[in-house]
């Protein structure tokens, strides 16, 4: 895994990006609803802020950290219709430049602290560096739903190296989070990073392989593309099986959606 001041620094740089596409929306487009279980980009940027705070917050105080999450477990909401009436009908631009101030306030935060420091989370401990890269995968995926509803084009960058990582590394997470068991060993990645550098994961194996985009790759592991809308060459069946299902985020298990809905 990368240094930390490179994750932060990466992570800002996320964060900016879809704070400026963001700034360009009508006030009309902020309660359209994208493809992604028809969150509106209200829900989108609410949920990134709602993500955000909840790390800051453990940051914090452990305590304060646990305090809030059993209020939100309690509430009997679910997390987008509890995070609306948390923040009180905030939205637009109004919302845009909470999530943002917060955001940087959240990279300060997080620069600032001993790289081997642990958060308080709703599952295990998650180290900090762990857990910012989490935020810049949380970013960069949500941030999909709005470009894909606006029909808008995205630059690619190469911090999606610190996804791929977390798309390699989450393979056997995969099947265990399904309570499947794992089809064989973890197929050898071979992808083209968007400045066309090559990265390579896992032992070589010519029957066990997926190669192509690593824009892709990040794109199925975090369940914004299904791999069938991908040119993604996944070849040998543990590699099948994986590509059907992959899932790099933590959490009970989720569906990739169905092809043809999200391209």
């Amino acid at each position: 895994m990368a240094d930390l001041v490179e994750i932060i620094n990466d992570l800002r740089a996320e964060g900016h990006e879809l704070y400026t596409f963001l700034q360009d929306l009508n006030e009309e487009d902020w309660s359209r609803q994208t493809t992604f279980k028809s969150w509106t980009i209200n829900d989108v940027v609410q949920h990134l802020y709602f993500g955000d705070f909840l790390g800051a917050t453990s940051h914090k105080s452990s305590e304060e950290f646990l305090a809030f999450l059993k209020t939100v477990q309690q509430s009997g909401l679910g997390l987008v219709d509890y995070t609306r009436q948390w923040l009180d009908g905030l939205s637009g631009t109004s919302m845009l430049e909470r999530w943002r101030t917060h955001f940087i306030d959240m990279c300060d935060r997080f620069a600032a602290s001993d790289p081997d420091m642990r958060l308080t989370w709703a599952g295990p401990d998650m180290g900090i560096k762990m857990f910012a890269t989490a935020r810049l995968m949380e970013t960069w995926a949500h941030g999909w739903e709005v470009y894909d509803l606006l029909g808008a084009p995205r630059q690619h960058t190469d911090r999606i190296r610190h996804i791929a990582i977390i798309g390699a590394k989450t393979y056997g997470w995969t099947f265990a989070n399904r309570k499947q068991e794992v089809p064989g060993l973890s197929p050898y990645l071979k992808l083209t990073a968007p400045s066309g550098e090559t990265w390579e994961f896992n032992t070589p194996q010519e029957d066990n392989q997926i190669t192509g985009q690593a824009v892709e790759f990040c794109q199925v592991v975090t369940q914004v593309r299904n791999i069938g809308d991908t040119k993604l060459s996944v070849v040998g069946e543990p590699a099948k099986q994986w590509m059907a299902i992959a899932q790099c985020f933590a959490g009970p298990p989720e569906q990739p959606p169905l092809t043809g809905t999200r391209v």
